[in-house]
């Protein structure tokens, strides 16, 4: 098996006094899209320019193809690393042309073949003598692709690169970026703090907080395995109650949730995400029968309702506490407020966390 084309070993950097990047390890291999997604201020940025070469870590290694670029001693200057780099300032030169822009830095041989088919597959040969303050966001963008790509980079970094643009045409970009990137079959690091990004676009996600990567692995096990209650909540809106563990369970007004391996006596918070809640309707006062699945059924009161497009949210104040509940539901469902109604929690949807103490 070949070695991963970007690993990163053990990567720290500090910044006056303050550990931005805390033992960072990662891979990515050939083709791969592996994105590095947090909130602002997390290292994540940090830790793209550390490869990059323009900043330097105070400890670890980093590796290309298996050999060594970087340590606190050696170091390969950045220009040779065969890094292509991709940032929200898409960073054109105003005064080349287009084909000027992609042709930048290369070796004249075969320079114009190259500029040509890399143009050609962003859709933008025709502006090939056009500049840039003539072209739009989107078109800008996907020049900075191909001019990134045209030396053949063994790997992409990406800083953000879609944030400049509007809603509609981000999406249609990204595509085609991600298409363009496998085909040229270079490792990519993406960073973002759009977790929809980073499942649109990733095929590994690692989660960083506070310069650390907390969680790592595909996208589909990072949104339905979190790792713990901010994991879950930074990927969608959560509702949480809260219970104490007695015999490995834990009592609540919705039913018995299993909480294996967690102390007597642990305060928990039971976690669940506002489409996997059930809603049911009141019978004169009575709701649904228990089941093994949703557990028992808890009455709330509608606040508000709003639809939002392709689902609807409402909002419901629990009989058992006062609290707030929110539950999506596909397409239109808009009850007045004031309505009774039952909500259920489906136990293969929620997640336990022992609750973290301040």
């Amino acid at each position: 098996m070949p070695p991963p084309r970007l690993e990163i070993r053990n990567i720290v950097k500090d910044f006056g006094g303050r550990r931005v990047v805390d033992n960072v390890d990662l891979s990515v291999m050939p083709g791969q899209v592996t994105c590095l997604l947090g909130p602002s201020g997390c290292g994540k940025s940090t830790t793209l320019r550390i490869v990059a070469g323009v900043e330097m870590q105070d400890s670890g290694t980093i590796h290309v193809d298996g050999g060594l670029i970087c340590d606190t001693v050696y170091r390969v200057p950045p220009e040779r690393r065969q890094i292509g780099l991709m940032f929200q300032d898409f960073a054109l030169f105003p005064h080349l042309t287009v084909g000027q822009n992609v042709a930048f830095g290369l070796k004249r041989r075969g320079a114009a073949a190259r500029v040509k088919g890399l143009l050609d597959k962003v859709g933008m040969a025709h502006f090939i003598d056009d500049y840039p303050h003539q072209l739009s966001g989107g078109e800008q963008q996907r020049v900075a692709l191909a001019r990134a790509l045209a030396p053949k980079p063994h790997i992409m970094l990406m800083d953000e690169p879609f944030s400049g643009l509007d809603d509609r045409l981000r999406d249609d970009i990204r595509d085609e970026t991600l298409a363009i990137l496998k085909a040229e079959g270079a490792a990519v690091l993406l960073v973002t703090h759009e977790p929809g990004e980073a499942m649109r676009m990733a095929d590994e996600i690692a989660l960083m907080r506070d310069g650390r990567i907390v969680q790592h692995g595909a996208p589909y096990n990072i949104y339905n395995a979190p790792v713990d209650i901010d994991a879950a909540r930074f990927f969608s809106d959560i509702n949480v109650i809260t219970g104490k563990v007695q015999g490995a369970l834990t009592d609540t007004a919705f039913g018995q949730f299993l909480a294996p391996g967690v102390p007597d006596g642990t305060e928990v918070d039971i976690v669940i995400r506002p489409q996997h809640l059930k809603i049911d309707f009141d019978r004169q006062g009575r709701g649904p029968n228990p089941t093994s699945q949703d557990g028992t059924a808890a009455r709330g009161v509608v606040e508000r309702a709003r639809f939002m497009g392709m689902s609807s949210l409402v909002e419901f104040r629990m009989d058992f506490d006062g609290s707030i509940l929110k539950a999506t539901v596909p397409s239109v469902f808009l009850p007045q407020p004031g309505t009774a109604l039952w909500l259920m929690i489906r136990r293969d949807r929620c997640f336990v966390f022992p609750k973290r103490r301040a």
